[in-house]
């Protein structure tokens, strides 16, 4: 299933794409009021909407795309979001060199502050930096609680993946030395369109990831090069900390970024950056004009 929270007027809800159409799932049969509160249902919550998407009498009520406005899957998420840092290998490179390629998980987080959704203007922040980059990723939400988690499991603790836009100020990020001030400046994490099952994704770990920026394809790869995957990450997380539901791991971004380009090729006002990863949707943000 792929699941939407998004805005009616001056109400926000959640609901699942159907076809053409979302479908709005909060507070019916019984099912919560937000996306995060199903999450922390467990696999009982994916029982109850199946059994509503299959039941005639239901009606429930639908919108289509243009009838709404997008937030983030989990608008409102408990906690920061987890970062895996060079976690491509032409990435590390193209960041410093060979050396720069991690041996160890690298591992910072961005702040509530920062999450979007698809479609929602990200600020340019021009009075902090003129290097502001993007970088289009994979994220996973996990769906359980858990710590001490095997590698054997760990894809057991996955509810669902989405789209990440780990927007960067990079001179931020190198003057603090520490990566939290220069990703975590407001709108700075666009998430979605959706939050995709893990059950309509064969393959985490070979999805095709294309960033364009204005038309012009930047970022190309497969999440099949990650140096670190999708179990590594979250074993190793949950060695010495408790997952949660709803929490948010973006699993890195291959190269193709701003800063790797000679010159630099950072994000200017009223450009539109666009990342498509197969099987779960195409995020496009705007940065502001």
């Amino acid at each position: 299933m792929k699941f939407v929270s998004f805005q009616v007027g001056d109400r926000q809800t959640y609901g699942v794409k159907r076809d053409a159409r979302i479908v709005e799932l909060a507070g019916l049969h019984g099912l919560p009021q937000d996306l995060l509160g199903g999450i922390e249902e467990g696999e009982g919550f994916l029982q109850k909407v199946k059994r509503v998407l299959q039941d005639d009498s239901a009606e429930p009520r639908s919108y289509s795309h243009n009838e709404i406005k997008w937030l983030s899957p989990l608008p409102k998420v408990k906690r920061n979001i987890m970062c895996v840092g060079k976690n491509y290998r032409d990435h590390a490179i193209e960041m410093g060199g060979e050396q720069d390629i991690p041996k160890d998980i690298m591992i910072f987080t961005k702040a509530t502050n920062t999450v979007v959704g698809h479609e929602e203007t990200v600020l340019h922040h021009g009075e902090m930096t003129e290097q502001l980059d993007y970088e289009g990723e994979l994220a996973v939400v996990i769906g359980k609680r858990g710590k001490g988690i095997s590698l054997e499991d760990a894809l057991e603790y996955v509810f669902g993946y989405t789209i990440l836009n780990d927007i960067t100020a990079r001179n931020l990020q190198k003057k603090h030395g520490q990566f939290f001030i220069g990703k975590s400046l407001d709108t700075t994490c666009p998430i979605g369109p959706y939050l995709v099952t893990k059950d309509e994704v064969v393959d985490p770990q070979n999805l095709k990831i294309t960033t364009r920026v204005n038309d012009e394809i930047r970022q190309s790869s497969n999440t099949s090069e990650m140096i670190f995957n999708i179990p590594t990450i979250i074993s190793t997380l949950s060695k010495g900390m408790t997952l949660e539901p709803g929490d948010i791991i973006a699993t890195g971004t291959p190269a193709g970024v701003g800063k790797g380009f000679k010159p630099p090729l950072f994000l200017k006002k009223g450009d539109r950056v666009v990342i498509e990863i197969e099987s779960l949707g195409i995020l496009t943000n705007q940065l502001q004009a």
